[in-house]
């Protein structure tokens, strides 16, 4: 029998650096996750997502690896590791780790061995060229800091192919024993306990670019002998794709039935509908919503699942919008130069772009849980964190945790963390910490909870049928999903003002309201439903709030 847990997920991304420090050093540890576990648990929170916690040089938040097979000594040990996944498990939570494979960094012993010697089994390992390329730049990924996709290196007397940063050499997948270690590196963490991984960078991961000759072998089996691999080893686990791709990519990324493929990615996240929502946002019109839904691929494989998100630990990229729908976006949300990144993005956290407006941030939070497909949160945005764009490149959204109104957040004792704690202002750590929203009624923690909770009591989201209710005014997105002999319907206001809708066609008679509105000005009268100002409602169709 299948087990879709992640249908019904609620996933927290974080990084176990920024989370909590349990020994003064200034550094988040698994001692500290594993301590701060119940704040997770309480929040409802049913599926952790850790960024990348190997050891590594860290010139790139730890995405350059220099060890697969082990934890950054700064973090703690395999054993605090274990000790981390034992008390996740012991409150019913999954685990699902960074797998980037797509490059490793140079200082990594492969990448050294493969320099060292035209001769050293571990050459192939990486794409080179002993001529240099002929457009070193074209395929930079970050523009204004990156300047090549190739470097010379010295040692090795050749050209060496990165997507990404210089210091993170390119992997060679059409080498098939770069394919079995990375087979490799999923059966080791999954012995270890995790339920699965977050697939960084996969349009990369499957790619033959730099290569003299392209094999005729199709890049994507290698997502195909992935997925053969963990369901022979784990079959509970999934793997999670990060793929911003256009919409006609994605059934070959699904794979599956109706596909005509191998099962391939369990889940990939709405890149294109993460970005309609914050346009959205901007003009106060539910259409691009609705536009991003109605574009999503027809038939998914039964196993399919699209991941919804707002914010994560990259910039908000808004590359699939058009120019003068993206000036729109950072006109509202990042109008300064230094909000913005890489000619596409805005590096700043949720609540600072929505000018800390509880009611905003609200309603984007219960639009996060809403929307079909299962929601990812970002560390700190159940308590409205701010940010520090005087950090470089996309470090403003990753400071450490707020924990307290106590020095560095309560985060750490050291007077260094590892990253400034954000003080200023009525979003940093004096004003905004999770010690001051527990438990109070009316916090931004206490209605985001209420939200999961209510997401959790409502698996027609995750695996019903949805449509969009028709004929609502101009700024409301209403959406009703259906499963089995159950629906649920929601409404979202993206207005500040007051609108009247409709529920003639709903069967207003048995509206069961599901979770107490934010605004108070929102009710059901007669054959209408009043939503506040950047109000959101919820309700079952008949039967009883289970």
């Amino acid at each position: 029998m299948l087990d879709l847990w992640y249908k019904n997920a609620i996933i927290y991304c974080l990084d176990p650096e920024t989370f909590m420090d349990s020994n003064g050093d200034g550094v988040g540890d698994f001692q500290g996750l594993a301590d701060r576990l119940d704040h997770l648990e309480a929040l409802g929170v049913t599926t952790i997502w850790l960024n990348p916690f190997y050891p590594t040089p860290n010139k790139d938040n730890g995405y350059d690896i220099s060890d697969f097979y082990s934890v950054d000594s700064r973090l703690g040990s395999l054993g605090d590791f274990v000790h981390f996944i034992r008390e996740a498990r012991n409150r019913g939570m999954r685990v699902l780790v960074d797998l980037v494979v797509n490059h490793t960094s140079i200082e990594h012993p492969w990448f050294q061995a493969a320099r060292s010697s035209p001769d050293s089994p571990y050459r192939d390992w990486y794409v080179w060229s002993e001529e240099k390329p002929e457009d070193i730049s074209k395929g930079v990924i970050f523009p204004g800091v990156q300047e090549a996709v190739w470097t010379y290196d010295e040692t090795a007397k050749a050209w060496y192919m990165h997507r990404f940063y210089e210091f993170q050499a390119d992997l060679n997948i059409a080498n098939p024993a770069v394919r079995e270690e990375i087979e490799r590196i999923m059966g080791f963490w999954l012995e270890l306990g995790v339920s699965g991984f977050r697939i960084d960078a996969v349009p990369f991961l499957v790619e033959y670019k730099g290569l003299k000759e392209e094999p005729e072998r199709d890049p994507l089996l290698l997502l195909s002998e992935m997925r053969d691999f963990l369901s022979w080893r784990k079959a509970e686990a999934i793997m999670l794709a990060e793929a911003n791709i256009v919409r006609e990519k994605a059934p070959k990324y699904f794979g599956g039935r109706g596909f005509e493929a191998d099962e391939r990615m369990h889940m990939l996240f709405d890149f294109p509908l993460n970005q309609a929502i914050w346009l959205a946002m901007a003009r106060g019109d539910a259409g691009p919503i609705e536009d991003a839904l109605r574009s999503r691929p027809t038939e998914p494989p039964l196993q399919a699942q699209w991941a919804t998100f707002l914010r994560n630990h990259d910039e908000l990229s808004l590359d699939k919008l058009t120019e003068s729908e993206r000036q729109e976006v950072f006109d509202a949300f990042g109008p300064e130069k230094d909000m913005q990144i890489y000619d596409r993005g805005i590096r700043r956290r949720l609540a600072p772009m929505l000018g800390g407006d509880q009611r905003r941030i609200l309603l984007a939070q219960s639009l996060l849980f809403a929307l079909p497909g299962t929601p990812v949160m970002w560390y700190g945005d159940e308590i409205g964190m701010g940010e520090d764009l005087s950090l470089p490149e996309r470090n403003p959204v990753r400071t450490p945790m707020q924990w307290a109104d106590a020095p560095n957040g309560g985060f750490t004792t050291s007077d260094q963390p590892m990253r400034p704690v954000v003080k200023d202002g009525p979003l940093g750590y004096r004003e905004t910490n999770v010690a001051a929203q527990r438990n109070r009624d009316g916090t931004l923690l206490t209605r985001v909870r209420a939200l999961i909770d209510t997401r959790r009591a409502c698996p027609e989201i995750g695996w019903g049928e949805w449509s969009i209710v028709p004929d609502l005014p101009e700024g409301v997105l209403g959406l009703k999903t259906r499963w089995k002999t159950n629906e649920v319907v929601t409404f979202h206001n993206f207005r500040d003002e007051t609108v009247a809708v409709g529920i003639s066609e709903l069967a207003s008679e048995s509206l069961v309201e599901l979770i107490q509105p934010a605004a108070e000005s929102s009710r059901v009268e007669g054959s209408e439903i009043e939503i506040g100002p950047f109000g959101y409602r919820w309700f079952r169709i008949g039967g009883e709030r289970r």
